[in-house]
């Protein structure tokens, strides 16, 4: 029953908090406590939420990443001083079967995420800003308008009938000025934002890059400039790890990241391994040495991303000194 439960006075103990974030309500535990309740996913529920963490010593909040519908949770939690970290729904996944618990209910996933907050202690996080959660969303409607209009243009190409293409042709049109307007939306709102604008020019400076991959990487990589190489080329998915057991080495294989900016790296190494100096060199170096295509072309996203955060760390643009 939402919001009958009574807890205890605050407790001097550390306590860390599992919420399980839905559209129409948040699933809370309190652990080691063994306390939860459910709340509305609403302002007014998370100003009870509030209330309820200000009596106890709160050493850490833990949820999921769900899109849209943690973020007013994680802001409003945030602004109050309290840390939160947001973790992959397939991490807590994985650690709720590795301590045995096969059921998932949201008050399940709940408890689980509380126990992992205490366990691993993952890093809290503070909200990405509204300007870039609004970007992100324009960046990612223009990712799927581009999907759209490459699915309708193989299905023009298949098609034998004049009047469909005909249709297919009216749609394309429609669609493609919907994509112009939606870049035009972005480029405005980088160019109002003075640090997102310079990240920008800094990614632009990269040959390879287009605008389309750096608002890519600008809202789905946002840590950029923060991480060492390993953790910039992890969190885009192309870090191979190692898979040996005992005197057997296995092949190194990539897995994991984010998909949307690994996709974008993929679009900039195509460029990267035809017009960037340096890059092209390496990718031709390595096809020359037998590696497989495929391989060349991720070792060269993996570059681009290595190069993209040392200029935005170090705050230049790229040089070529070859010229």
């Amino acid at each position: 029953m939402q919001g009958k439960v009574q807890f205890e006075a605050r407790s001097a103990a550390p306590v860390y908090v599992g919420i399980d974030v839905c559209k129409d309500h948040l699933d809370v535990y309190l652990h080691p406590l063994g306390q939860g309740l459910r709340l509305t996913n609403s302002k007014d529920g998370i100003r009870r939420l509030k209330r309820l963490l200000a009596s106890h010593a709160v050493a850490l909040v833990v949820m999921e990443a769900t899109g849209k519908h943690h973020r007013l949770t994680h802001r409003s939690l945030s602004q109050n001083g309290i840390a939160v970290a947001v973790v992959n729904p397939l991490r807590s996944r994985l650690f709720a079967e590795a301590i045995g618990t096969r059921a998932k209910t949201d008050r399940v996933d709940a408890k689980m995420l509380a126990i992992l907050g205490d366990a691993l202690g993952p890093q809290a996080k503070q909200p990405a800003s509204q300007a870039l959660e609004a970007l992100q969303e324009l960046v990612h409607a223009r990712n799927a308008a581009t999907a759209e209009r490459t699915a309708l243009t193989n299905r023009r190409a298949a098609s034998n009938t004049a009047f469909l293409k005909a249709e297919i042709n009216r749609r394309l049109k429609s669609l493609d000025r919907h994509i112009e307007r939606l870049a035009a939306e972005i480029a405005k709102r980088i160019a109002a934002e003075p640090a997102l604008a310079r990240r920008q020019e800094i990614l632009l400076s990269i040959p390879g890059v287009g605008a389309g991959v750096a608002a890519n990487l600008l809202v789905d990589l946002a840590e950029l400039g923060s991480l060492d190489r390993h953790a910039a080329a992890c969190l885009a998915g192309v870090a191979p790890f190692a898979d040996d057991s005992g005197e057997v080495t296995g092949q190194r294989h990539i897995k994991g990241g984010r998909a949307s900016p690994r996709r974008a790296l993929y679009w900039a190494a195509l460029s990267a391994a035809r017009h960037n100096p340096d890059l092209s060199a390496f990718h031709k170096r390595l096809v020359e040495n037998g590696k497989k295509p495929k391989v060349a072309l991720t070792a060269v996203m993996r570059k681009l991303v290595i190069l993209a955060n040392t200029l935005i760390k170090e705050d230049r643009i790229w040089v070529n000194h070859a010229a």
